[in-house]
């Protein structure tokens, strides 16, 4: 499983990634997780704002921070 955690280094943007790491943690999941830090790179996945959550390619939260259960939810449904 691969996981992008698109933003600048904002704080949510770092809250985003301990929550989907938390998230892979407790599923006992493998996963592969990339910061995407460049703006025209988080351009490419259409989110105008971030902190962006990017599972198997696929955007599944963008401009907001998630509920870990949602994570865990998405990751779930992806695994």
């Amino acid at each position: 499983m691969e996981i992008r955690i698109l933003g600048t280094g904002c704080a949510n943007c770092e809250k985003l990634e301990k929550l989907a790491r938390q998230a892979v943690e407790e599923l006992n999941i493998e996963a592969t997780f990339i910061k995407v830090k460049e703006i025209n790179k988080i351009l490419e996945y259409g989110i105008a704002r971030t902190p962006g959550l990017v599972i198997n390619g696929k955007v599944k939260s963008a401009g907001r921070l998630p509920a870990l259960e949602r994570i865990k939810i998405w990751i779930q449904e992806a695994a």
